[in-house]
């Protein structure tokens, strides 16, 4: 009996496909004869899969992408299963996409991902265009990361990142005891994140994670943690053929939905603690973005949609949490990378703390606009390895006009920003590591969106909104963690490299290095 139910099952799965391969054949014969000038695609689409097999060149989606700008130019489009995707890959083009057609490409495509992980679209990062999504992103950028609001929780940043140093030269106090000369090896990657996930939390939830959870516990919510934002960047053969979405191949959609529960659990622990004693930290002061969130949402008449208060709260809280861990990590992990690749650039970086702030002192917040090599530093590893080398996909409400070609309505688009920021006719020796080009010939190139020769933070009415947060914890974990030890790696020998693919473009293997102080050690010791 369930041989007979699985053959007619497959039989009927068959039949489905060659229907909708048939559609395809029909709905392709009628775009060609579409007197309307299409975008050039590359030869080799299949029926059902489209150009997916063309990926395969490179492990890697933006270098696969930037291997078929080469031979088809800039701009061209391809079918991800049974959707259109555009993709452009230089500064021209980018911007003709996000600044003169921002409002066209301004939706987030459905995906499984959004669906299991960012609470059906209430993440406001992966929400449709709208009065939810606006919003949201007001109250985060309101309430806190504008400017004004980082200025007054700066003492979060400066705590966790000097605590972190601290705990590192305790350590290092600890296991070299005698022999002072000695260094200890130290894994970057994850102490960097460390960092950054204690000081998000901190600002969203009032606690860092170690304060929440202990030991065993706070390892089990990093992976979690990790787990989720791997998830929410795995692209699925459902994503490319809906109809294929019931046999659930590779097993995604039940791992995303069990790391789904995982997150939310935490989350919703975090909110009933904080409904709990909302009172008494109204009075101490205590509040954090949580409390701020319950303060602007508990009106009826002001839930921005049918989505649950609790849920939006918990999104919300998410988005912010990822968006703060994620590409904060990635980039200060390929910075250190770069540098020790480049002994004479990190050389020049402790020149610049040895001038500006000595050795008598911990280079402190104000110091940061005085380390402008520091600041280069950072621009040129955002510009070789980009957090998001493919922008966030987007998706056009309506049909519109790209440098002279018609792009249809649900046209998916990718900005290939790993492609921008290697251009030659922009970069000189473009993959060389070369922060002096930001102190001198690019020396007014700004990472805000403003200039489409450098996105890393992408651009438009989707750009990133924690850029200020971003660059502030960066640059001050960098200058702390260059001030306070000597870094060097195994045998002196090359860090590797070699990216992985994410929801981020991830280091792939971990970044061990000997640490050894370089302050006095009365200095360690102070807040």
């Amino acid at each position: 009996m369930e041989h007979h139910l699985l053959a007619k099952t497959c039989a009927l799965a068959t039949l489905f496909a060659l229907l909708v391969s048939l559609c395809c054949v029909i709905w392709s014969r009628i775009r060609s004869s579409n007197p309307k000038r299409q975008p050039p695609e590359p030869a080799g689409s299949w029926p059902l899969i489209g150009h997916l097999r063309l990926l395969a060149s490179s492990p890697l989606p933006h270098i696969a992408l930037a291997n078929l700008a080469d031979k088809y130019g800039p701009i061209f489009q391809i079918k991800f299963g049974v959707h259109p995707v555009l993709v452009v890959s230089s500064w021209e083009l980018a911007e003709e996409c996000l600044a003169k057609n921002d409002k066209v490409f301004v939706n987030r495509p459905r995906t499984l991902a959004v669906e299991q992980l960012a609470y059906n679209s209430a993440m406001f990062a992966y929400s449709p265009y709208g009065p939810y999504w606006r919003e949201l992103r007001k109250i985060v950028t309101v309430n806190l990361l504008s400017n004004h609001k980082l200025e007054q929780l700066k003492h979060i940043r400066i705590f966790e990142v000097r605590t972190a140093v601290k705990t590192l030269h305790d350590k290092w106090r600890q296991i070299s005891q005698d022999v002072t000369s000695a260094g200890i090896l130290v894994e970057l990657k994850q102490w960097i994140g460390n960092i950054n996930s204690n000081a998000i939390v901190r600002l969203v939830a009032g606690k860092a994670l170690w304060e929440f959870y202990k030991n065993e516990q706070y390892s089990h919510c990093q992976i979690a943690i990790r787990k989720f934002i791997e998830f929410l960047g795995t692209f699925t053969v459902s994503d490319a053929l809906p109809f294929l979405r019931w046999l659930d191949i590779g097993g995604y959609e039940k791992n995303m939905m069990r790391s789904a529960e995982q997150l939310d659990s935490i989350l919703q622990g975090w909110l009933e603690e904080h409904k709990r004693f909302r009172s008494s930290r109204k009075v101490h002061g205590q509040q954090d973005f949580i409390d701020t969130m319950l303060d602007i949402l508990h009106i009826p008449q002001e839930k921005p949609s049918s989505f649950e208060l609790d849920t939006i709260i918990k999104a919300t809280c998410l988005a912010v949490i990822l968006g703060g861990i994620d590409t904060t990590t990635t980039t200060l992990t390929w910075a250190l990378s770069l540098l020790l690749n480049n002994r004479h650039v990190l050389k020049k970086a402790l020149d610049e703390l040895d001038t500006i702030v000595g050795k008598e002192r911990l280079v402190d917040d104000s110091d940061m606009e005085n380390l402008v090599y520091l600041q280069a530093i950072i621009k040129e590893a955002m510009r070789l390895y980009p957090a998001a080398p493919l922008s966030g996909p987007r998706e056009a409400i309506n049909d519109c006009n790209i440098s002279g070609y018609h792009v249809r309505a649900s046209t998916r688009l990718f900005v290939n920003i790993h492609k921008i920021h290697r251009d030659p006719r922009v970069w000189p020796n473009p993959c060389e590591f070369r922060p002096e080009r930001f102190l001198t010939t690019h020396k007014h190139v700004d990472v805000r969106g403003q200039n489409f020769k450098l996105i890393p933070f992408g651009s438009g009415k989707r750009i990133c909104p924690g850029i200020s947060f971003a660059i502030q914890i960066m640059a001050f974990t960098l200058a702390n963690l260059l001030q306070a030890f000597e870094i060097t790696t195994l045998s002196n020998k090359q860090v590797d490299l070699t990216e992985r693919f994410g929801l981020t473009s991830i280091k792939a293997t971990p970044l061990e290095v000997i640490i050894t102080p370089r302050l006095p050690d009365k200095l360690y010791s102070k807040e």
